[in-house]
């Protein structure tokens, strides 16, 4: 490693976690001047406030602020040192401009490596914590507002509710069908399936049963039922971004288990998943385009510099956020739906990096 990858690489690590550092502040400002009537209208102890929540919440928001500050850092000193005149020297030196960037992806793949680490492994764990106390003491009560639930409960077995009260533990319009060799064995229809904390089962209320076998079908009717189902009330009652508080083996466990019940929001699954990957890799993608864009020097200086990185980035995060609607509402691919705004700019680095002054 020469002088030259030491003193690359401390700009651009310096750079990035003064910004970090700085961004972070502000948003815990005001992220608290938001929600102090919360803390203080619920009580919430200083001690929780501090250490469960606000230590929690500063892995999350460096994880997420991550690409585009290592844009931004590159932008900033890349830019800086084209003013001064320091890459035309680099460049007349004999060094070549693909390998001047060499400590940029080394730095890049360090906040690569570092983000890889805190989105599958660490903020999870962080996350637990933070997301139990907005429940606690931020969030209203959760009330399931789903309609039409299926859910498939063993091989062959499957379960509707019309809706689900999460906060009384009782389902409406409850069935249940059993299919053999492709064919109706077994159906149970009630008004209500309700939670049975006492005997831990599922008490099936004014029901019938039809039963099928072969050309004979029988139907007994009653007014209540204890049973046992592969579900629990806690199926009903989990908020959607419970998915941040599972490292990656354990989300791609639950996905599988997820599309196995046939949950609908498979697709919001799988794209955390996906982006636990692609939002690291594009640390380099976003490194490759600030290079290209700051090294050239231009009039009017760092703030033209600062201003295309700026539109650039705002552009990835919008294209990122509108393709995974597509995603989530329009049934594209969840992968391709998270990782085409890399490909995208990808391509867009390639192109820039051609036309940079070697």
């Amino acid at each position: 490693m020469t002088l030259l990858d030491k003193y690359i690489i401390k700009k651009f690590l310096g750079t990035f976690f003064y910004a970090i550092a700085l961004i972070i502040s502000i948003t815990i400002i005001f992220d608290l001047s938001e929600k102090i009537d919360d803390f203080l209208q619920k009580q919430a102890p200083i001690s929780a406030i501090v250490f469960d929540y606000y230590l929690n919440f500063i892995p999350y928001f460096i994880n997420l602020f991550s690409p585009l500050f290592t844009f931004i850092a590159v932008v900033f000193f890349t830019s800086k040192m084209a003013y001064d005149t320091e890459i035309v020297a680099i460049l007349a030196s004999g060094i070549s401009f693909r390998r001047m960037l060499l400590p940029y992806m080394f730095s890049a793949g360090m906040l690569a490596g570092i983000s890889f680490l805190l989105i599958n492994f660490i903020i999870p764990r962080a996350n637990q914590k933070r997301l139990a106390f907005e429940n606690l003491y931020i969030r209203n009560q959760f009330r399931n507002n789903e309609n039409n639930i299926h859910r498939q409960i063993g091989p062959g077995t499957f379960i509707y509710f019309e809706s689900y009260n999460n906060i009384e533990n009782v389902g409406y319009q409850f069935s249940m069908d059993k299919i053999e060799d492709g064919k109706l064995s077994y159906k149970l229809m009630s008004d209500f399936a309700r939670w049975d904390a006492g005997t831990q089962k599922w008490a099936i209320e004014n029901y019938q049963i039809r039963t099928v076998n072969g050309l004979k079908e029988t139907l007994v009717k009653g007014w209540r039922l204890d049973t046992v189902l592969n579900i629990k009330p806690e199926d009903f009652s989990r908020r959607i971004n419970t998915v941040e508080t599972m490292n990656y083996f354990e989300l791609n466990k639950f996905i599988e288990e997820e599309k196995f019940k046939g949950s609908s929001n498979i697709a919001f699954y799988e794209i955390s998943k996906y982006q636990r990957i692609s939002l690291p890799f594009a640390t380099f993608i976003l490194t490759l385009i600030g290079v290209a864009i700051a090294s050239r020097k231009v009039r009017g200086g760092i703030g033209i510099h600062i201003g295309i990185g700026l539109l650039i980035s705002f552009s990835y995060i919008l294209f990122m956020q509108v393709s995974n609607t597509f995603a989530t509402n329009a049934g594209v691919a969840p992968i391709i739906a998270v990782w085409i705004p890399n490909i995208i700019y990808f391509f867009l680095s390639v192109y820039l990096l051609r036309i940079a002054p070697k």
